[in-house]
């Protein structure tokens, strides 16, 4: 014989079922799938950010970089004013090309020729392109990290996409660290030789990329025998690209 149920047991059976928690979530928290579903728009969403940051850059001069920041708070005050690649000499931009990376109007961010070589010597020398210090300069920090390498390695074919070679350049010039606290051609031609990077000489410019990647330990106005054999070396270098077209690519 079938047992009755009556009204008050119902409602007290189905009291307890409702308490159950809802399939795939415990005690109020969301299930797997949601979490995966907010972890991707997460993801969606900073990769948007980011992208629209360095399409914003393209037309956008920067305000500021994380390590100017960093350098800001450590420091004090910064020396830095924006200047636009054409009102410079334009042997300065050779010659920071000739200094730091002569075949940048022929890769693509990557010189693959370099980096082969820099892994042949055991990793004892730099390959890093104008491109990829850039990047880092302009979006990311400082320091020898695998996640900054690779957020730059990341970023730099982008970067290599959405802006033009000569304006990757004119924004390395502008945010570069030329001194403690000094930030730019402009803030450096000022610095070390009281002019502006329009009137710098052929050998102020060699100087200033001599500087590179070593600006808190040399000096530009009273030059070591290794800044002033560097900077020699760099005009020749800054003469070469000239001839052989290899500055087409952000020469006037």
């Amino acid at each position: 014989m079938a047992r009755k149920t009556t009204p008050a047991k119902r409602r007290k059976t189905a009291s307890k079922a409702g308490a159950r928690p809802a399939a795939g979530r415990w005690f109020g928290w969301p299930g797997l799938a949601a979490i995966r579903r907010w972890l991707l728009r997460g993801a969606l969403g900073l990769v948007a950010l980011v992208l629209a940051w360095v399409l914003a850059y393209a037309v956008v001069n920067p305000p500021v970089t994380p390590y100017m920041l960093a350098e800001r708070m450590r420091h004090g005050p910064l020396a830095r004013d924006w200047v636009p690649i054409e009102a410079m000499a334009p042997v300065l931009p050779r010659a920071v090309v000739a200094a730091e990376d002569a075949n940048f109007c022929l890769h693509w961010g990557f010189d693959m020729a370099a980096i082969r070589a820099a892994v042949a010597e055991g990793g004892t020398r730099g390959a890093s392109t104008l491109t990829q210090q850039t990047v880092k300069n302009a979006f990311l920090w400082h320091g020898r990290s695998w996640p900054r390498k690779a957020a730059e390695a990341l970023l730099t074919p982008v970067v290599e996409v959405a802006w033009p070679k000569r304006r990757i350049l004119e924004i390395y010039l502008n945010i570069a660290e030329f001194d403690t606290g000094v930030f730019g051609v402009e803030a450096a031609a000022r610095r070390y030789f009281e002019t502006s990077a329009a009137d710098l000489t052929p050998a102020q410019a060699a100087r200033l990329a001599a500087l590179l990647p070593d600006p808190k330990g040399r000096d530009a106005a009273r030059p070591s025998d290794f800044v002033r054999n560097r900077a020699a070396a760099i005009l020749d270098g800054a003469a070469t690209i000239a001839a052989d077209g290899r500055d087409d690519c952000f020469a006037d």
